[in-house]
């Protein structure tokens, strides 16, 4: 962040809801900043002239009583561009000197008499952009050369990175997010609008893996400030801790003030959702998300801040509450991720374990160890090692697997009880017996007793595989498994978020006849490009990088041509969906994270885990009073390699 900003967040619940606002004067919601800046008009003669302008900006956090204010330091770029109207003020908290390919190139474009300009950033790296042949020729050929390493940025590329960049949200004249979808030719865009926690985080990535990470501390910082609101839905309020799925800036006219406006910070917690759900994957991608900002800047000071610590313990602890279950595995309802509608994955859906699995790895990682958090840590190691050989052991299916399924005897009781959830054979569809290959399994979607759900979700699949939450070879398995099943996991467009669909009754019965969630539509069965970051990380982590480029030229035939849409229907994904956004951030994000991801394998390690061996020493049965039950620890290290 510049060093003139400060922003401060505090860990008090309110006992009643607040709207954090910031005083700023503004015309359309975009503040006049307080500070001399650059203009840079187009000259005749092809040259920048710089003049300079004052305004005024500031803000101040009138309920908790904090004070942020932009410093001397922060410049702006007023530019000229024949396709803008009127000329766009950008602010260094969009454009980024280390990466200002998107900025200079529209620069560029208004130099009608140039054919080439050079731009030096700094020693170490520097930028040219060629307009080869003049202002009319396309594509645009832009090569970044940093560190001695030649890229090439598409015409495609170029055009995501404005697309992100107009998706930016700002707060005090800090930019703090991205909306979900930047249409502008829709008049009803509902929530999209808003700032969601798990549609940020590719944004957010794409940006820190750019150089960028002022805007990835400002979120952290304020969904983290949101985190302490006391929210109800009738009369009743969720536990302490919960993060929120989304947030909006409302920017409002200042009370007793002439032209001057506030922004507000007004959250989603789930009481305006559909079904009024609140979303459990936020706060575990949030932890996530903060340690690869630790990772991808150096900068660790942000983790080891005492309202961050704070933040990151309540979460923790609303997720390792005792209850009523007897599994290691989180129980949430319906809804309750990005598959936010009913969908028949209320229970232990797998999407849920493998993020619970990698927020509470991120959290060892980064929790300091003290007397107030050793017993969090040693719950943390505790849960880790048993939630992973739960999933190795009972969610994992392959042809051998299912064959041993189809031979389960039921109703057995007893401590060594072979099905030991009562999985009927008869719940082995014909689907899954002609469409498993000999090599290659995956991870059931749900596990309950007395169900499971053999649906094959890409997200849940892809992201153990990133967490380490499979064995080595699991890992190795789900790759080839989406490798054999191309054609009906991706297809025409990437990639399936869950298959089968639900069709015909089941549809019916389990959807409660969703018509969003039609066959191939949607949740039940749609493609989305999102999915394509994680499943680029996934790949390079099992040294198949050359997967990830075959999904990545496949969205580049398609996602420009298609205006970035959110999801694909039908079985093979030809089709846009019925009701799909187009100009999904996460979808744009999700493309240019997956590039860079590609440009700079090495550093994709940062953002994964290998098999923790210390887990595997960690039992616990050893903490147990009782040796009723036989430890299966020894099975599951036999497995690692098998």
């Amino acid at each position: 962040m510049n060093t003139g900003s400060c922003v401060e967040t505090s860990v008090m619940k309110p006992c009643f809801r607040i709207l954090i606002s910031c005083r700023n004067s503004s015309i359309y919601g975009i503040p006049f900043p307080k500070y001399n800046h650059l203009v840079i008009h187009n000259s005749s003669k092809s040259h920048f002239k710089v003049s300079s302008l004052d305004g005024c900006h500031g803000c101040d956090f009138k309920t908790l009583g904090f004070r942020c204010k932009n410093g001397l330091n922060r410049r702006g770029f007023c530019v000229s561009d024949s396709s803008w109207s009127p000329s766009r003020i950008v602010t260094s908290s969009t454009v980024d000197t280390r990466m200002s390919v998107p900025f200079v190139a529209n620069v560029a474009s208004d130099m009608r008499n140039s054919n080439s300009i050079e731009t030096h950033v700094n020693e170490e790296g520097f930028e040219k952009i060629y307009i080869q042949g003049g202002f009319d020729l396309k594509p645009l050929v832009i090569e970044k050369i940093e560190r001695g390493r030649s890229l090439w940025v598409s015409e495609l590329e170029r055009e995501a990175w404005q697309l992100l960049r107009g998706a930016v949200v700002s707060y005090c004249g800090n930019p703090v997010g991205t909306v979900a979808a930047a249409d502008p030719a829709d008049k009803q865009p509902l929530n999209y609008d808003q700032v969601f926690i798990r549609d940020f985080v590719p944004s957010a990535l794409a940006f820190l893996l750019n150089g960028e990470g002022e805007i990835v501390k400002n979120f952290l910082l304020h969904t983290l400030q949101l985190q302490s609101w006391a929210k109800t839905v009738d009369s009743y309020s969720p536990g302490q801790g919960l993060m929120p799925a989304s947030f909006k800036v409302r920017t409002v006219p200042l009370e007793g003030s002439n032209g001057a406006f506030e922004d507000v910070l007004d959250p989603d917690f789930g009481e305006s959702a559909i079904g009024r759900v609140a979303l459990v994957d936020s706060g575990l991608w949030w932890i996530i998300l903060l340690r690869a900002y630790g990772k991808l800047t150096g900068d660790y000071s942000l983790q080891e801040r005492v309202d961050v610590q704070t933040g990151m313990r309540l979460i923790l602890k609303l997720c390792l509450t005792d209850g009523f279950d007897m599994f290691p595995t989180l129980l949430v309802t319906d809804g309750s991720c990005m598959i936010d509608r009913r969908m028949g994955i209320h229970g232990h859906p797998l999407e849920i374990q493998a993020l619970f699995y990698s927020a509470l790895r991120c959290s060892r990682e980064m929790l300091i160890v003290n007397d107030g958090t050793k017993n969090l840590v040693v719950a943390i190691n505790n849960r880790l090692s048993a939630l992973s050989f739960h999933i190795r052991e009972y969610y994992w299916i392959d042809m051998k697997r299912i064959n041993e399924i189809y031979r389960y005897k039921t109703e057995e009781y007893s401590t060594d009880a072979i099905n030991k959830f009562n999985i009927y054979p008869d719940q082995i569809s014909s689907w899954l017996v002609d469409w498993i290959p000999e090599e290659g399994g995956y991870l059931v979607g749900n596990l309950q007793p007395a169900h499971m759900d053999f649906r094959f979700f890409m997200l849940g699949n892809i992201w153990s595989i990133v967490s380490s939450l499979g064995t080595p070879k699991q890992n190795e398995s789900i790759v080839n498994l989406i490798e054999a099943k191309w054609d009906d996991l991706v297809a025409d467009m990437h990639l399936k978020i869950c298959y089968p669909a639900f069709e015909s009754e089941e549809w019916r019965i389990i959807t409660g006849s969703d018509p969003k969630n039609t066959p191939w539509s949607y949740h039940n069965g749609g493609s989305w490009p999102t999915l394509l970051w994680q499943f680029t990380l996934a790949c390079i982590k099992m040294r198949k990088p050359e997967l990830a480029r075959k999904a990545v030229n496949l969205a580049e035939k398609r996602l420009s041509i298609d205006r970035c849409p959110e999801h694909y229907n039908t079985r093979g994904g030809r089709f846009i969906g019925k009701q799909s956004r187009l100009f999904l951030t996460w979808t744009i994000a999700g493309y240019l994270t997956s590039k860079l991801l590609l440009d700079k394998p090495e550093v994709a390690s940062s953002l994964y885990w290998e098999e923790d061996y210390e887990l595997l020493e960690t039992c616990v049965c050893a903490l147990s009073k009782t040796v009723r039950n036989k430890c299966s620890r020894g099975v599951a290290k036999s497995k690692v390699h098998t």
